[in-house]
């Protein structure tokens, strides 16, 4: 399989500045061509939301350069789940302590999610901290992360539907993020990668106006057929989201195998 990739992002109709980072980027190795991307919302009621957004991208980018092309010598056919899955806590935990600690010399408060997500030639693995997420299209759309809010646990608990949620004003309550949690307890999933599958990895923002039926039936793949054509759709949806009063920053990345 190789991959396509497209991304796009706007700091929206209000905001200032986008505290949203991404890295999305595609490399070969030993075990063939992979697909590497880190999205991460810097917390908008929060001071440098986009400083510690950033520092964790950068972060994960070192992680792609200096450790992943260690584990893709392994014997496995595959990568090694158990230490990709030691490797990116360990991301997670120190930058946890990094933006805390910086805060606190600096008496700010700042924090941020992270979806971090990469494609084999075999499988995805997927690490979530809070509540942007990451979707697989293929003949249908699926959400392969779970919120980290509030709002989603009362949905667990049944204390709440889905529309109610959306509804809700506690909705951006987030339970986990990477800076401002005392003890951050990554989500992590793994599944198999086919050809001709998408996945989707998205802010709050992308998803607060659109539904996921528009989502799938703009960015499905045999909608969205290659680089350029993935870009323009992600930047469909993001006029199409303003238009509806978005507020918030909104950020979208697309990898496609074929």
């Amino acid at each position: 399989m190789r991959f396509e990739i497209a991304a796009d992002t706007d700091r929206g109709i209000v905001k200032e500045t986008n505290q949203d980072s991404l890295l999305v980027k595609c490399f070969s190795t030993c075990k063939g061509d992979m697909a590497f991307a880190v999205l991460c919302d810097g917390m908008g009621g929060l001071s440098k939301g986009e400083l510690a957004s950033a520092t964790v991208v950068r972060a994960f980018d070192r992680w792609s350069d200096e450790q992943l092309p260690e584990l893709c010598k392994s014997s496995n056919p595959d990568i090694d789940s158990l230490i990709l899955e030691r490797q990116w806590d360990e991301v997670i935990q120190q930058q946890n302590e990094k933006i805390k600690a910086y805060g606190k010399a600096h008496a700010v408060n700042m924090g941020t999610t992270v979806v971090a997500l990469l494609v084999t030639q075999k499988a995805y693995y997927i690490i979530n901290v809070g509540d942007s997420r990451i979707y697989s299209l293929s003949d249908h759309i699926e959400r392969l992360t779970t919120d980290q809010t509030y709002v989603q646990r009362e949905i667990m608990n049944g204390n709440m539907t889905q529309e109610q949620a959306m509804k809700d004003p506690r909705r951006n309550v987030l339970l986990q993020c990477v800076g401002a949690s005392a003890e951050v307890k990554p989500e992590y999933r793994a599944g198999a990668m086919k050809n001709g599958m998408s996945l989707l990895l998205c802010s709050d923002g992308f998803r607060h106006e659109v539904s996921e039926q528009e989502i799938y039936e703009m960015l499905k793949p045999a909608a969205a057929v290659d680089g350029q054509n993935m870009h323009d759709r992600l930047e469909q949806l993001i006029r199409l989201s303003m238009q509806r009063g978005e507020r918030d920053n909104i950020t979208a990345a697309l990898i496609k195998a074929q």
